[in-house]
């Protein structure tokens, strides 16, 4: 086999085309170039993570009025805060005089947000309170001058932000998969742990890799594979805004309660594993749920901010402390192997792979689809701005 040239984002473009025109039955893997190209990173912000509604957190980040925590989307400084009326806000972190950053903490609680340049003041749900000295400056308007606030949706306690603010309302898109989940009642799970970290891969490596159940018994021979076995793994019926799998248990692994009462039998022997397009990845167990809100951090990096959810209320418990544990070695596991791939894709000589039947990776051409449905090739091409 020779050696290919690099492909360009538009060939990208039309290759994501041509590949996913062609029956389910001949889905393959997308080039090596399409996790490597510098340029078609460009377009995935600008056309996808500028205007897609895009998973930040969860809101027992800040359970109550004053909590904070800081973030960034593709560079956007971002404040989210629970304000006095207990609303949560994705305001701006940067100041409305010279720019700079108004919080530079983590996470926390304040009574007001103060600039540390200018001490300008914000109340906690970004208006601005004092501005000092400003009152002869004829420019000065403190009504224009709040922190703006991003378009935000709550979806079954996780926190969406639209940078741009044109994303149509998600909870309607979202109608079928909230019925796979009712039973599993993910809206009465308190935040238990929660981390920050960064992965040596591209962003659609660590989404595809969390998206489908081949990779089990390989990579987690120990850890997932004997509690929910590759062979298990049945595909379910995705839609243009997400994609799902449920991971069935084995058989002689023990019950994974307490469980709700309104699960089914069914229900209480898999999890569901969702990725809601573009890149939030979720697995609603029977007990517990583990959550990964990916963005990207170059194009051979991504940035995760990841947690666990349970019924329980004591993070320090000692069911809570094993599961996360748990999680903790199999995404190690996983790390290892996608930072590997990473490496790999900079080669020439791989062009695609046929995909494993439906249940095994099904999701990964259900997130092609949707990738192609974003920057596939089109009349007009597009210019990342």
């Amino acid at each position: 086999m020779q050696a290919t040239k690099p492909r360009d984002a538009q060939d990208l473009r039309q290759h994501l085309t041509d590949l996913t025109s062609k029956s389910k039955d001949d889905a393959y893997s997308m080039p090596s170039d399409f996790y490597t190209s510098e340029a078609f990173l460009e377009l995935e912000k600008e056309q996808i993570f500028r205007r897609e509604w895009v998973c930040i957190g969860h809101v027992g980040e800040v359970a109550n009025p004053g909590d904070f925590y800081t973030t960034e989307l593709l560079g956007e400084q971002l404040l989210v805060a629970r304000d006095d009326e207990g609303t949560i806000n994705v305001l701006s972190n940067v100041c409305r005089h010279r720019g700079n950053l108004v919080v530079n903490e983590d996470s926390g609680n304040r009574r007001s947000f103060v600039c540390p340049y200018h001490a300008w003041t914000y109340a906690r749900d970004g208006a601005l309170k004092t501005a000092p000295l400003m009152k002869k400056a004829k420019a000065f308007d403190a009504a224009k001058c709040s922190l703006p606030k991003l378009a935000t949706e709550i979806w079954n306690n996780f926190i969406f932000v639209n940078l741009d603010g044109t994303a149509k309302p998600l909870a309607p898109q979202l109608a079928s998969l909230d019925g796979i989940l009712h039973n599993y009642h993910h809206e009465l799970r308190n935040l238990l742990f929660k981390e920050d970290a960064v992965w040596g891969t591209n962003w659609k490596n660590l989404t595809e890799n969390f998206m489908e159940g081949y990779h089990l018994f390989a990579t987690h021979p120990k850890t997932l594979q004997p509690m929910t076995p590759t062979q298990l793994c049945r595909k379910v019926p995705g839609e243009d805004r997400w994609t799902a799998y449920r991971s069935y248990y084995d058989p002689e692994f023990p019950p994974r309660g307490p469980f709700h009462d309104d699960m089914t039998e069914d229900e209480q022997r898999n999890s569901v594993l969702f990725n809601i397009f573009p890149s939030f990845v979720v697995a609603v167990a029977a007990n517990y749920t583990l959550f990964l809100c990916l963005r990207p951090n170059g194009v051979d990096k991504v940035s995760i901010r990841w947690g666990v959810c349970g019924l329980k209320t004591d993070p320090l418990d000692p069911e809570v402390v094993a599961y996360v544990d748990l999680c903790k070695a199999f995404n190690a596991e996983d790390k290892e192997k996608l930072e590997t791939l990473q490496a790999a894709q900079n080669t020439r000589y791989f062009g695609g792979g046929p995909l494993a039947p439906d249940d095994l990776e099904g999701t990964i051409w259900d997130f092609l689809k949707y990738m192609e449905g974003m920057l596939g090739a089109k009349d007009t091409p597009i210019a990342a701005e």
